[in-house]
């Protein structure tokens, strides 16, 4: 079985790169982290196959709420990231949602129509 983790970014707020980089690496390690916990035989899949990730974008909130909404009714090992507000954004931002690790073809259901961040 093939798992993945997929990444969505809200592109309609100003991120520096580091910033975006920083709330990727915060949605991946808190939905690996709930996989471990959750679905385990997942998470093994795919930690010991590559840790195989990708980042799509969104241009809202309300997508990426849409997103995350869905991965969880499917039952999908999902991260919400509000920011703290410490540095670029207000405190309280939704700025990307971590989908899986999961079976592809799960993941696939909520985010296969989405293109990859730019």
């Amino acid at each position: 079985m093939e798992c993945k983790q997929v990444i969505v970014v809200r592109t309609d707020i100003k991120m520096s790169r580091g910033k975006i980089a920083a709330q990727v690496a915060h949605a991946s390690l808190s939905a690996a982290l709930r996989a471990m916990k959750e679905k385990p035989e997942w998470f093994d899949e795919w930690f010991n196959l590559g840790q195989k990730k990708v980042v799509l974008q969104v241009e809202s909130e309300e997508e990426l709420m849409k997103l995350y909404r869905r991965a969880i009714e499917l039952g999908l090992p999902t991260s919400l990231i509000e920011d703290m507000g410490l540095t670029e954004i207000p405190p309280g931002t939704k700025t990307a949602v971590a989908i899986g690790p999961a079976p592809t073809v799960e993941v696939d259901k909520v985010t296969k129509k989405l293109k990859l961040l730019k």
